[in-house]
């Protein structure tokens, strides 16, 4: 293990995976209290046409290039989600679910074609499906780092605005905050993460790198503060735990590896979480069939000395 972490780039590859956590922890958290998991799935499947045409067209694998094109296509399936929903009388899961299907069709119809095509097959455009973080050099970790951090800026520095915008929306809007601005701006960051992760994580799994943890989190408080941070942390710790056991095994993907860690801190946040956690409900519950026993004995005490 000692030698896995002195090796530079894997170093540096397990850096960017825990940055990476901890933005789609902190995203997610937005995303679950929008009620919107769904539209991180929609929009992670959605990417996958946009990488492909990315690399048709310069004929290389750049991750920057590719993530733009990611990120376009992301952005044109949340305005089909939008656009169905407002315009027909479908609903917006209903709308997500055909923008998951059509775009992640497309993709790797328009996968199929770059493999065949001269070089594809080695381009290893694959590992954008379930993640291959091994397969990164220096120039795409600093990019992921480079825009996770800037995720993590806009959303702790705008926390205020961001609470008014998911909990309040009417009282924001009335102090003159932007509901349509804090829309894009919403929309802008969770594409950012997911596009940002896709390679590392795949675009099949990347959903649950921003659902999880958010999950989990929420079985330990009520507090959104305390939420965002401990969603950061538990995304930061699955995303470290699962590249660094990746990173254990040759050619093994990174994406199921970070998945299966942060399911194993949902099981114990789903067991041990303080709010509403299985075992704490057991104890609430035993508790209060003492009190209710104890109440019982003293009111029948009471009953025999009258």
């Amino acid at each position: 293990m000692l030698s896995i972490l002195w090796n530079s780039n894997t170093g540096w590859v397990i850096l960017s995976t825990m940055i990476l956590g901890i933005a789609a922890g902190t995203i997610g958290s937005m995303a679950y209290w929008k009620r919107q998991n769904l539209m991180s799935d929609a929009l992670s499947h959605a990417a996958l046409p946009g990488v492909v045409i990315a690399f048709l067209i310069i004929g290389e694998k750049n991750l920057l290039v590719l993530i733009i094109g990611a990120a376009i296509s992301a952005l044109i399936g949340a305005f089909f989600i939008q656009w169905i929903t407002s315009s027909s009388r479908i609903s917006e899961d209903s709308a997500m679910g055909m923008v998951l299907a059509v775009f992640y069709g497309l993709g790797i119809m328009l996968l199929t074609i770059a493999n065949r095509s001269a070089g594809g097959n080695q381009s290893g455009l694959d590992s954008f499906i379930y993640g291959q973080a091994a397969a990164m050099v220096r120039s795409d970790v600093i990019t992921m780092l480079v825009l996770a951090l800037i995720v993590l800026f806009i959303a702790f520095v705008g926390f205020k605005e961001w609470k008014l915008y998911l909990f309040d929306p009417e009282f924001a809007k009335g102090i003159g905050l932007s509901i349509k601005g804090m829309n894009t701006l919403y929309t802008a960051v969770l594409v950012t993460t997911i596009v940002i992760g896709i390679q590392a994580v795949g675009v099949i799994l990347m959903a649950a790198l921003l659902i999880i943890p958010a999950v989990s989190a929420r079985y330990w408080t009520e507090s959104f503060r305390v939420m965002l941070v401990l969603s950061a942390v538990f995304g930061g710790v699955a995303g470290a735990t699962g590249t660094l056991i990746s990173a254990m095994g040759s050619g093994l993907p990174t994406g199921p590896f970070i998945v299966v860690v942060g399911a194993a801190i949902f099981v114990i946040s789903l067991i041990f979480g303080k709010e509403k956690g299985i075992f704490i409900q057991y104890i609430q519950f035993k508790m209060h069939q003492r009190t209710q026993l104890h109440s019982g004995n003293v009111l029948k005490q009471k009953e025999g000395r009258t």
